[in-house]
């Protein structure tokens, strides 16, 4: 029997940048200044809380001049969970920004692609371009992690969890995941990096970062599929702009935390 969740979205960094860092080809000179934000994503219902990413920490963020504005561990507090608690994580990809701080949840599992795996322990590795989102202390800890049972691979698409699916998408990485859950709205789906922005779909411009163009594209068909054609469920994975299409959960969490299992208000 399929299982409906709460759905938060939890900001907790930023980065300025130049519209032209954020797609394959160049965007309208207009567009000019295009920041990104960094989000982690939970879904809850009363029999399980699953964690989508687990972002990166205040060093991470000095060592790549990203704005960092709270912990991610920290701040599941603001949606009555507690990493200690967390007993499923979905890591979409290995990328620094979606892995770190795995070891802040000492009692989680961890669900990631076999493919991913492969990527970032496989030849690629030898190119500059397609390392420079990884962080080598994070694979190797995701590795050690595997030595220990706390990691669940997954080849393609699956049910995790009554209502949670995830769907092999690649593109952006050799084993890029995204995850479907089952809301009060519908199906919501969380694209991750499958796309960055709304801009990187509706403009057929994919983003910089890429490790197949084609995949990525063909991923963006995926989403719309996986959302039954409704743009409206699909969640970039880092545009500033959900933070205007959704609402927080509370007054005192605007700009910290939206919910995603309402309608978008814009």
């Amino acid at each position: 029997m399929t299982e409906t969740y709460e759905l938060f979205a939890i900001k907790y960094a930023r980065h300025d940048r130049d519209a032209t860092e954020n797609f394959v080809d160049d965007p309208d000179p207009h567009e000019g200044n295009m920041p990104i934000d960094y989000f982690i994503w939970v879904a809850k219902n009363k029999n399980r809380t699953v964690l989508i990413d687990t972002g990166f920490n205040a060093d991470a963020a000095a060592q790549r001049k990203r704005e960092f504005m709270r912990c991610p561990a920290e701040s599941l507090s603001m949606v009555g969970a507690n990493a200690a608690d967390i007993e499923d994580i979905v890591i979409t990809h290995l990328h620094y920004d979606h892995v770190g701080n795995f070891d802040l949840f000492p009692n989680a599992r961890f669900h990631l692609q076999d493919k991913e795996m492969q990527f970032a322990t496989g030849r690629y590795m030898k190119y500059g371009t397609l390392r420079v989102a990884y962080d080598i202390e994070h694979v190797v800890g995701m590795v050690r992690q595997v030595y220990k049972e706390r990691v669940q691979f997954h080849d393609g698409d699956s049910e995790l969890f009554p209502g949670i699916g995830l769907h092999f998408i690649g593109g952006h990485t050799m084993g890029l995941q995204s995850v479907t859950v089952e809301t009060a709205r519908g199906r919501v789906v969380l694209a991750s990096d499958a796309s960055h922005l709304y801009h990187n779909m509706w403009d057929k411009n994919p983003y910089r970062t890429v490790f197949n163009i084609g995949d990525m594209m063909e991923g963006h068909d995926k989403l719309r599929w996986l959302a039954n054609g409704n743009e409206d469920l699909i969640v970039p994975g880092h545009d500033p702009l959900v933070m205007d299409y959704y609402p927080a959960p509370s007054e005192n969490l605007k700009g910290k935390v939206i919910r995603l299992d309402v309608a978008p208000t814009k």
